[in-house]
């Protein structure tokens, strides 16, 4: 597919992408610091770590719901023990007025319990006296290292009824991420996509969290718009950053058009809210 003018400006395609922009954070020890970074009135997603486990996710989400930001913890399937523990979850988030979810499978290597995939978690909590009005799946632009085209095609067919929204796994190519939607669309699955986008960082640990997530692909997009040599130079320099405005740009003409029905951005900080944000209103139109 090649990218093509639309009818609406660019400067209403961005404006609509990044006004209700959300915000992901991982719940390490400099949580409360980013948070403080980010409008009151922010949808903060958060994280489940490998290293502190789901219970901090929600611990984290129980003290943002309380401060009145929107929040979307991660309830990572591989993460929780069993439907007992499903329950409590789930108790705990809806008492704190949590209505909206994330449901990755997650990255541990053995799931912790009885949950191998987030369709399996999807119909158990289905299963409770517990709902969400918002339940969020997840959507591979480029794939997954260890899922082909079919098992993720068939993953999100059967995870589709329990889930109002996909967001998409980091890319930095638009026509990647259009031609998905596209190819989403015509297999019959509808629902609105927000798009997973890198906040702002040096380029060095940019392509480190690119390689570890699988996004390959995207570092030669990266090379490709930035030239080799111009790429190399940000890659070594300490004060070279990726902004996502190319990509940005790119997505601006579609972010109105029913048939791909972007409901706008998920910005993966990783923790570096600060320099999100600036970029963030710095981008919007005046």
């Amino acid at each position: 597919m090649s990218l093509r003018l639309r009818d609406s400006t660019k400067s209403d395609g961005v404006e609509d992408l990044l006004t209700g922009a959300r915000f992901e954070l991982m719940p390490f020890e400099s949580f409360d610091e980013e948070i403080s970074y980010l409008p009151d009135d922010a949808t903060v997603a958060i994280t489940t770590s490998p290293q502190l486990g789901i219970e901090r996710t929600i611990e984290r989400a129980e003290q943002v719901a309380e401060r009145g930001y929107d929040v979307v913890p991660h309830v990572a399937a591989r993460y929780v023990t069993d439907r007992d523990h499903l329950e409590d979850i789930a108790r705990r988030l809806t008492d704190a007025g949590v209505t909206d979810i994330f449901v990755p499978g997650g990255d541990r290597e053995e799931p912790a319990g009885e949950f191998e995939s987030a369709y399996d978690l999807l119909s158990a909590l289905d299963a409770t006296k517990y709902s969400f009005d918002e339940v969020g799946i997840t959507g591979y632009p480029e794939g997954h290292a260890f899922l082909d085209e079919k098992e993720l095609s068939d993953s999100m067919a059967k995870k589709e009824p329990y889930a109002t929204y996909i967001v998409t796994q980091l890319c930095y190519d638009p026509e990647a991420v259009l031609e998905w939607i596209e190819e989403i669309r015509a297999r019959g699955i509808d629902l609105p996509v927000e798009i997973g986008i890198p906040g702002v960082m040096k380029y060095q640990k940019l392509i480190g969290i690119s390689q570890k997530v699988g996004v390959g692909d995207s570092i030669a997009f990266l090379k490709k718009t930035t030239g080799i040599l111009g790429f190399v130079r940000q890659l070594v320099s300490s004060r070279g950053k990726f902004k996502p405005d190319e990509l940005i740009d790119g997505l601006a003409p579609y972010a109105n058009d029913e048939t791909y029905d972007i409901r706008g951005v998920h910005i993966y900080t990783f923790n570096q809210t600060a320099d999100a944000e600036s970029w963030r209103l710095e981008s919007l139109p005046n």
